[in-house]
């Protein structure tokens, strides 16, 4: 239990420990607190002062529990958890600080569920903090997530309209398997009837969702996060294949899942994807690796590095 926290907040502290665990003793609330247990007691007395029918049940069996019929606030946090809260949403999403923005208006909402005295300090994190937004982020629609979050909790296969980068669109049937959020972008990641292969798709640029009739098992061995890393640099239109001049523990920290697998080759290394945008792929992700190599592979990625080349060259007359 952190240390300094206000009478108040640990009695709220008190209420959901009571209320996930009925029975509770003195002594283990004492415990769960980090308190005494004359202290733990206090806190109960808090509630009660507050309306809150909580009762001392003695015997092996006993302890504490609220009253039947209890009715408690929907929302009940701490100043530390209401504080973590708005933090973790103004990190994830810069724009809540405006209460005109769809997440920053269901924040408005929160804060202003809170008791006076934890809600006036969350509402001047707000008002005063500043927040500069990720450029790799991308907001993806809260309907089309939804309906997506809805397909993988029931299993049930969806079509998705997909629209790439270069603007091209097409349909296709998936199984979505799990939404993952990875550097402030979300991911669909589900298995393609389309490509018959596993696919990543980023939410932003789903157009469409179609719930369809067929059912689907996913894997039992289904790690999300670690398949959409291994997966987000698969099935793009241009073939890559870069030799590194380094062992492999040399250039690993430079190489972003996206780019491709990694794996070593001697005393040097290679790294083979897909990518949708060559040039994107030069000029973004090799041109920041302080490591000698050679595109093997594939015609567009080689021309798209000449290129940086070229206009690097002109910056040194």
């Amino acid at each position: 239990m952190p240390t300094g926290l206000s009478p108040t907040a640990r009695a709220l502290r008190t209420l959901e420990i009571l209320q996930a665990r009925p029975g509770t003793t003195a002594a283990q609330l004492a415990d769960h607190l980090g308190v005494t247990e004359r202290a733990a007691r206090r806190y109960v007395e808090i509630l009660r002062e507050a309306g809150i029918p909580v009762q001392a049940v003695r015997g092996p069996y006993g302890g504490y529990r609220l009253g039947r019929g209890t009715r408690l606030p929907p929302v009940v946090f701490t100043e530390e958890q209401a504080l973590g809260l708005v933090m973790a949403v103004l990190d994830g999403q810069p724009a809540a600080i405006d209460a005109d923005d769809l997440v920053g208006a269901a924040l408005s909402k929160v804060i202003r569920a809170l008791p006076e005295s934890i809600g006036r300090q969350a509402a001047a994190l707000r008002a005063y903090a500043s927040a500069a937004p990720d450029r790799r982020a991308a907001r993806a629609d809260p309907a089309l997530t939804s309906a997506l979050v809805a397909a993988v909790a029931d299993r049930h296969r969806v079509q998705v309209t997909y629209r790439n980068e270069g603007g091209d669109e097409w349909d296709a049937e998936v199984d979505p398997w799990a939404v993952v959020v990875r550097f402030g972008r979300w991911y669909l990641l589900c298995h393609s009837h389309r490509a018959d292969a596993i696919r990543t798709y980023r939410i932003d640029r789903i157009r469409a969702v179609q719930r369809l009739p067929q059912s689907f098992i996913p894997p039992d061995d289904l790690d999300p996060v670690a398949a959409l890393d291994r997966n987000l640099g698969v099935g793009w239109k241009y073939a890559t294949r870069v030799v590194f001049h380094a062992p492999i523990e040399q250039v690993a920290p430079w190489i972003r899942s996206p780019m491709g697998t990694l794996e070593a080759d001697g005393e040097r290394c290679v790294l083979t994807g897909t990518t949708a945008n060559p040039r994107m792929y030069a000029q973004e992700w090799l041109a920041t690796v302080p490591i000698d190599f050679t595109v093997e592979e594939g015609p567009e990625l080689r021309e798209a590095v000449a290129t940086v080349a070229a206009r690097f060259g002109k910056a040194v007359p």
